[in-house]
């Protein structure tokens, strides 16, 4: 299990052992102990001041039971965990869909939302391709490392997530085959995973530069020995930690329009957005991203405001304006309408459907 991972199992258990004490015989654990546990963090506040969520609860009971089977193939414990279908968690809210910045500044606009509500509109943002440029552009011009600008660019141009971007070595990047290898942690419990995107000019020459001037070592993002305003002493150059790639994110953005970007994480929510805008087929996103389920798809699959509107003008049209299948068909129709109703006045005069000659030659 990654260190990240076991903290967050540790994490949960800590929160169970406030729940049934810290003598508690585990042998003895039954549903309604689980069910106690749900019941008192349901009533807890989370972030921005809010109840826990049922995905986290899920979650807490998730790594209980992990740790009931590993005790169980241990010969520590016997039996089943407590049966999961009986346990009831309180009803939570959807995710809301990812939001252009347009959108978000009209609903701001409107008034009426709390400042909990307000960071949680900017948390489901997505940038459009110009908004990247731009925001590029900004952190090129203002960065005060040398290290920043190239991350910035290669998670606006790979959709990596923050620790695959931690991760990356300087040989994973192959200019040969112009693509840039993601070292993966989430994919797959047995074994470690990876996958490959293809490097876009701007990350090639961006990176070729970066690499060029490395201060040294295998990783790709790294800090050198003397980094200003920090009071880190190296003795070697070495990769960022995910707090210090944090904290260099939000000095890069401070004091700026940016500054309501939360975290590295929008630029893997635009790059699928910009992506699926544009057209491309849903199997090279999922390859590019490493998207596995249909549920994370949905999470991050979703076109502009302007081409969804587009595309239903496409069907229905504008009020009045005819839509050329719609066209189509209606020439077809009428066109049906006026052969019915010239073999109706056919009939009447005696000539066969088809035949307009009331006098036929042989």
């Amino acid at each position: 299990m990654e260190e990240n991972s076991l903290d967050t199992v540790k994490m949960h258990l800590r929160h169970f052992a406030k729940t049934v004490g810290n003598g508690f015989p585990i042998q003895t654990l039954s549903t309604i102990q689980v069910q106690q546990h749900i019941d008192r963090r349901a009533r807890k506040k989370g972030l921005r001041k809010r109840p826990l969520s049922p995905m986290t609860l899920k979650k807490e009971v998730t790594s209980l039971r992990a740790c009931w089977n590993w005790g169980l193939s241990a010969g520590l414990l016997v039996g089943t965990f407590p049966n999961n279908k009986a346990l009831k968690y309180p009803k939570g809210d959807a995710k809301p869909h990812f939001q252009t910045w347009k959108e978000i500044e009209r609903k701001i606009a409107r008034g009426g939302l709390s400042a909990a509500e307000i960071k949680d509109l900017w948390d489901c943002l997505f940038l459009t391709l110009n908004e990247i440029n731009e925001l590029l552009s900004f952190v090129e011009e203002t960065a005060r490392h040398d290290f920043l600008y190239p991350m910035f660019v290669f998670v606006a141009h790979t959709g990596a997530r923050r620790s695959e971007m931690l991760r990356a070595l300087i040989d994973d990047v192959d200019f040969d085959g112009q693509t840039v290898l993601l070292r993966e942690r989430k994919r797959s419990r047995e074994q470690r995973t990876f996958r490959r995107v293809p490097l876009s000019p701007l990350l090639e020459r961006v990176l070729r530069d970066w690499i060029g001037r490395h201060p040294g070592g295998p990783s790709l993002f790294c800090l050198g020995l003397d980094v200003p305003r920090s009071k880190k002493h190296r003795q070697s150059p070495g990769p960022l930690t995910r707090d210090e790639a944090h904290d260099h994110f939000v000095r890069a953005v401070a004091h700026s329009k940016w500054d309501v970007l939360r975290g590295w994480h929008v630029f893997r929510h635009s790059f699928v957005s910009n992506c699926a805008a544009r057209g491309v087929d849903q199997r090279l996103i999922d390859d590019w991203v490493g998207h596995q389920t249909e549920a994370m798809r949905k999470r991050y699959r979703h076109l502009f405001p302007d081409q969804q509107r587009h595309a239903i003008q496409t069907v229905f049209g504008e009020m009045g304006d005819a839509v050329p299948v719609g066209k189509e068909f209606m020439l077809t129709h009428s066109a049906s309408d006026k052969n019915h109703a010239g073999n109706a006045e056919l009939a009447q005069r005696g000539t066969p459907p088809g035949n307009d000659d009331p006098c036929p030659g042989p």
